[in-house]
């Protein structure tokens, strides 16, 4: 009797807006029973990690489909990945192979996770992953934010530098 090959969906399709969403309704319900055996701490620790680490292997997979070390032109290029649904509105303000700096006027993970009763760990599900993405695309990109919407600025504000 031949064995039934499983196969693992392909979800590339599926915007990153619908993902974080899909996530945020699991990790939730992980997240209240972390805390409530150890603690909101060991809880956001552990959500924490468990994204930085997803992040990662998401830059590194996204980094091996190109036939190069991608730079930030090739960041740029993959950008839309985030914004599909119009789930953020950017306003770049520097575009090249080595420097990208864009504010995020709008974004709707902020709102989804409020909307969610998440607002509170909204930073662990989205916006801690964004340097360790880059982490996993290219090392030497250099991610510096110092604002957040999700922590009640008015914009984030995205600056990477690829440093040689």
């Amino acid at each position: 009797m031949p064995t039934e090959k499983k196969t693992i969906p392909d979800i590339s399709s599926v915007s990153i807006f619908a993902r974080r969403y899909i996530e945020a309704v699991i990790l939730k319900n992980v997240f209240d029973e972390i805390s409530n055996k150890f603690g909101i701490k060991a809880a956001e620790e552990i959500i924490g990690k468990a994204c930085s680490n997803s992040a990662i292997a998401h830059g590194i997979a996204m980094a091996d489909v190109l036939e190069k070390k991608p730079d930030l032109s090739d960041f740029a290029d993959i950008l839309p990945n985030w914004t599909k649904e119009e789930a953020l509105e950017i306003e770049v303000l520097d575009e090249a192979a080595a420097v990208m700096n864009f504010n995020v006027t709008r974004c709707r993970y902020a709102e989804m996770y409020e909307e969610m009763g998440l607002k509170d760990i909204g930073h662990l599900l989205s916006c801690s992953r964004d340097a360790d993405f880059c982490k996993g695309y290219n090392s030497e990109i250099k991610f510096e934010r110092t604002q957040t919407i999700m922590k009640g600025a008015k914009y984030c504000d995205f600056r990477l530098k690829l440093e040689r």
